[in-house]
């Protein structure tokens, strides 16, 4: 059944950025953006390179402080919330040749939030139940350096699992990934939401975009539009968010797969 998208909680956080603005090395990479997302919303945040995606998500995360604005995850800041947060970096993010297998790298998850001690039987459990949703439970023994691209991709996404998140962040989760792997996170970001996780996700697949996110959030700096994929059918509204001409829009395809 679906969360109540109106009444976040600790347990299951929704996410409230309002009025945020980032500057990075004296540029503005982000102002004024308001975005919120629910218990139970997929939003997908779409923009060109340098569009602010990854530094907002950073902002969520706590990895930085925006010079304006608040970000909120069920009524708390990132710092105070981080419990309740998982995050799907990009795979050039994470050590491949680090000595650990799958079972490892996604149980060591459910560790970093505490100083020392062992792993308890919960953390354990909670870990294989994350091997198992993406598809590894065979592979749990394999060392991650010895995985294929779509195979790391499934760690990453465990790893957050694994810390049984109310908050699900991904940074471009479709990158670089095989059909099966797609069709896995495309099935497993449905269910995640319908078990109430509030997701947001970066990508440039469109086509992703639309068979997974109840919502899209077009952002250059700022949100440009926001709305579900079938409210977004302007072209200008994609013109003013990837600042191109008409005719290099319809040139890479990207007007005809939004509309």
């Amino acid at each position: 059944m679906r969360a109540d998208h109106e009444n976040p909680t600790p347990e299951n956080p929704g996410l409230q950025v309002s009025g945020v603005a980032v500057t990075l090395g004296g540029n503005q990479v982000l102002h004024d953006v308001d975005l919120a997302v629910a218990p139970g919303e997929t939003v997908g945040l779409i923009g060109p390179n340098g569009a602010g995606k990854t530094t907002l998500l950073r902002a969520v995360l706590g990895l930085l402080t925006p010079d304006t604005g608040t970000v909120r995850i069920a009524g708390e800041p990132p710092r105070g919330a981080r419990g309740h947060l998982g995050y799907v970096p990009q795979k050039h993010g994470f050590a491949w040749d680090f000595p650990i297998t799958v079972a490892a790298a996604v149980l060591n998850a459910r560790m970093v939030t505490r100083w020392g001690g062992a792993a308890r039987r919960a953390d354990r459990d909670a870990a294989a139940r994350a091997v198992a949703r993406v598809g590894l439970t065979d592979l749990a023994g394999r060392p991650i350096g010895a995985l294929s691209g779509g195979q790391r991709q499934r760690v990453l996404v465990a790893r957050a699992l694994a810390r049984e998140p109310g908050l699900l962040l991904l940074d471009e989760p479709f990158t670089g990934v095989d059909v099966p792997t797609q069709e896995l996170l495309v099935g497993l970001l449905g269910q995640l939401a319908e078990e109430g996780t509030a997701i947001l996700m970066t990508t440039h697949d469109l086509a992703q975009a639309r068979a997974v996110c109840t919502r899209l959030c077009l952002l250059n700096r700022t949100v440009v539009a926001d709305g579900p994929p079938s409210g977004l059918d302007d072209p200008a509204l994609w013109l003013r968010a990837f600042g191109v001409a008409e005719s290099e829009l319809l040139l890479t395809g990207t007007a005809k797969e939004a509309t």
